[in-house]
């Protein structure tokens, strides 16, 4: 940091060159979102619908297997998708999130439950109270969802120039089922999480090491190599 820093101080900020290949060690890492099925927990509340993944198409090009999202708008009313499944009812009786974003049927409308006594078949079919079908929930197939673009609130929207996401019932090898009174967890392994933290600090260490023998070494070269006797 010192060779950089050298006789650049009257440079413009961000102007300034590095000499030699001296760097800090520090990066940011890329963030990439984790889109695989995360485990189930029961809730019991009937506004809370969670989905299943079974087998998704693998994208040819990634190699990663697509996955599913609910239909949902944003507070412009744009389309907009989300694996957020903890949902209300407004006072309109129209289905939403707990931000209020209206959920979306197959048919692209909001779909109007009445009230909080409804159910929801696997298929994402909505009975109401009354015994009338109500509509079918909206779920979206995306076969690149790394491509999306992560919004506030849990939803996510398309990038530039992407076509608007397919509904998963008409992909063929996209299998799931929609599961009432319950929501999806976090999907990621504590465990390896865990070893995984303690591997990188332990490669810390030995590069800490490394650098204090570094250290050392160029001590000695200025105090004691280069002392004149």
């Amino acid at each position: 940091m010192m060779i950089y820093a050298q006789n650049t101080a009257s440079m413009p900020p961000n102007q300034a060159a590095p000499i030699g290949t001296l760097a800090t060690g520090v990066y940011m890492q890329e963030r990439t979102p984790n889109f695989t099925q995360g485990d189930l927990r029961e809730t019991g509340n009937s506004t809370d619908i969670a989905l299943l993944q079974g087998n998704m198409p693998v994208n040819e090009e990634t190699g990663r297997a697509g996955a599913l999202f609910f239909n949902v708008t944003n507070e412009n009313g744009e389309q907009r998708y989300t694996r957020n499944g903890s949902w209300t009812v407004d006072g309109d009786g129209a289905l939403v999130t707990a931000e209020g974003h209206y959920i979306l049927g197959t048919d692209g409308n909001t779909i109007n439950v009445g009230n909080e006594h409804f159910i929801v078949g696997e298929n994402g079919v909505i009975e109401t109270e009354e015994g009338m079908i109500a509509g079918q929930i909206g779920v979206a197939f995306a076969g690149n969802p790394e491509s999306l673009v992560r919004e506030g609130g849990g939803l996510y929207r398309l990038g530039e120039g992407e076509d608007e996401l397919p509904d998963a019932l008409e992909v063929e090898e996209a299998n799931f089922q929609l599961n009432q009174g319950f929501l999806e967890g976090a999907n990621i392994d504590a465990a390896q999480t865990m070893a995984e933290m303690n591997s990188a600090f332990r490669t810390f260490e030995a590069n800490q090491k490394v650098l204090q023998a570094y250290d050392q070494s160029m001590d000695k070269a200025v105090n004691e190599v280069g002392r004149l006797g």
